[in-house]
């Protein structure tokens, strides 16, 4: 079963994760979700349902889902996601560790303070 965020940012006669939806959602314009994925926008917005595109728009979603499980809150968790300096990544975002390549430390990260963990 899809999170509620997931099911808001997929295009559902694709079947895939939309870019257009997910930037709508945060917020960003589709160069900022290009920069942030790591990804040209052409292949962003040309090739969506491309596996390459697929995953790095997921991992963007996933961590945004989990946050907003975590939070109880989508807007604050896109808040956190975006503004929030995280204290054990030399205050840098989530979103600037994500567009840095650091996804794992960020879904680490969400990981600690679903155990509980003071992060």
């Amino acid at each position: 079963m899809l999170s509620p965020f997931l099911t808001q940012v997929m295009d559902p006669q694709k079947g895939a994760i939309s870019p257009y939806r997910l930037s709508d959602i945060l917020h960003i314009s589709i160069s900022h979700l290009s920069r942030l994925t790591q990804l040209h926008r052409n292949t962003l917005t040309r090739n969506p349902e491309s596996p390459e595109v697929q995953q790095k728009l997921g991992e963007v979603a996933r961590i945004v889902a989990i946050a907003t499980e975590l939070v109880g809150d989508q807007q604050r968790a896109i808040i956190w996601f975006r503004h929030q300096p995280l204290s054990g990544f030399d205050n840098k975002t989530a979103e600037e560790l994500v567009a840095a390549g650091h996804t794992d430390a960020v879904l680490e990260h969400l990981a600690m303070l679903n155990d509980g963990v003071y992060a």
